[in-house]
């Protein structure tokens, strides 16, 4: 039995997809954690808020743009799903925990704390992709794209407490935040008319901590 390519099986190859506008988007939200981490482990903590604030647009924007764009398949929507979720990960639970153990100076006791945010991202997103929204359009838990909004919001108010303090903040915010994700409570699914109001936060939010840099 010989091996056959993708495109001899009617099967598209794996980088065909990133030609999908959603995709890119979804990427360009990938992207942005990257940065954040980054920033994160240099201990820039405005750049590394910036780069979260991102990826929280474009985790918004690639779903809009899928509904709205004409002649996607199925199998176009089923990856796009995928790859939305495992960035989402990346964004809103490896990169939380960055900052959380960067900020603790890598201290072992902040280890849990990071631990439970990626885990209750993973947990979150798994059950999701499973049972999907319900009948009602709310979710079960809270959306993982909140982590970002409240934590960048959260450190606004860092240079009002010692280190030590707004560490402990910190600490208790994560494991709230966690949580939250995988509670068995219903909570909203924002409409797209919300994106507007994103935008004014994300773009306000970026120009308070760009002038902190």
């Amino acid at each position: 039995m010989t091996n056959q390519k993708p495109e001899q099986t009617g099967q598209p190859t794996m980088l065909s997809f990133v030609r999908d506008l959603p995709n890119i988007c979804s990427l360009a939200g990938l992207l942005s954690a990257m940065i954040g981490i980054y920033f994160a482990l240099l201990g820039n903590f405005p750049a590394s808020i910036i780069g979260l604030l991102w990826a929280i647009l474009f985790d918004w924007s690639d779903g809009i743009i899928a509904r709205r764009m004409k002649g996607r398949t199925g199998v176009h929507r089923n990856f796009g799903g995928q790859l939305d979720s495992l960035i989402d990960i990346v964004s809103f639970g490896i990169l939380p925990a960055v900052i959380l153990l960067s900020y603790g100076e890598f201290n072992p006791w902040f280890l849990p704390g990071a631990f439970l945010i990626v885990a209750s991202c993973a947990i979150r997103l798994s059950y999701f992709n499973l049972f999907g929204l319900n009948e009602d359009s709310t979710y079960i838990g809270m959306a993982v794209d909140n982590n970002g909004i409240i934590l960048s919001f959260i450190f606004l108010f860092e240079a009002l407490f010692s280190h030590t303090t707004f560490s402990a903040v910190l600490y208790v915010a994560i494991f709230s935040l966690a949580a939250l994700n995988v509670a068995p409570i219903k909570t909203p699914k924002f409409g797209e008319k919300w994106i507007y109001a994103l935008i004014v936060y994300v773009l306000g939010l970026t120009a308070i901590y760009g002038w902190k840099l």
